[in-house]
């Protein structure tokens, strides 16, 4: 039985993270499920990002974008990522450091099919993390991607989802839920 109450109850930290975003979704006025997420280079140099965290698992989180990217061939490359979840309203944030593993199967597809028309089409079209000349040259790529892939796009082979596992040492340990000062 856990000795911690309030909003620290319980003895599973994804069960404390999911009850901090439900309240974060009333209180937050911009995407509750934004993260920064940190990779590192080959060098070791660290890069950090925004993105969306689009599910937490029994024992993971999870997240999508291009896998050409800086990002995805960082994540590749290290196997390894952090992030933290910061939700300035209820003055919490949750600090999160794991291993990395490729989600590219049918829940990619799920998330991918989920998305707008657009943000589908954006996946094709967009060379992330590439320098982009003009807002024109990507419209006109669009353009192009749409009439080759038409209304209903496949998930491109390059874009899919990142899982962070979150573990313990021991599964017969409890988990390390700890208030750190400010």
């Amino acid at each position: 039985m856990s000795d911690r109450d309030g909003k620290f109850a319980g003895d599973n930290p994804f069960d404390i993270v999911r009850s901090w975003m439900k309240a974060a979704e009333a209180s937050e006025p911009n995407a509750p499920n934004a993260i920064a997420l940190a990779t590192v280079d080959g060098e070791g140099l660290p890069n950090v990002r925004m993105v969306l965290l689009k599910d937490v698992e029994e024992n993971a989180f999870v997240f999508y974008t291009n896998y050409e990217g800086v990002k995805g061939a960082e994540l590749d490359a290290s196997g390894r990522a952090a992030f933290v979840l910061h939700w300035k309203s209820l003055r919490r944030q949750i600090r999160v450091r794991g291993h990395v593993s490729r989600e590219d199967g049918p829940q990619a597809d799920d998330y991918y099919n989920s998305r707008s028309l657009k943000s589908r089409l954006g996946a094709w079209a967009s060379e992330q993390s590439k320098p982009l000349s003009s807002r024109a040259s990507l419209m006109a790529k669009v353009a192009k991607v749409t009439v080759e892939q038409g209304v209903n796009p496949k998930r491109p082979p390059f874009w899919g989802g990142f899982r962070i596992r979150w573990t313990r040492t021991d599964a017969e340990q409890n988990w390390d839920v700890e208030r750190l000062n400010p």
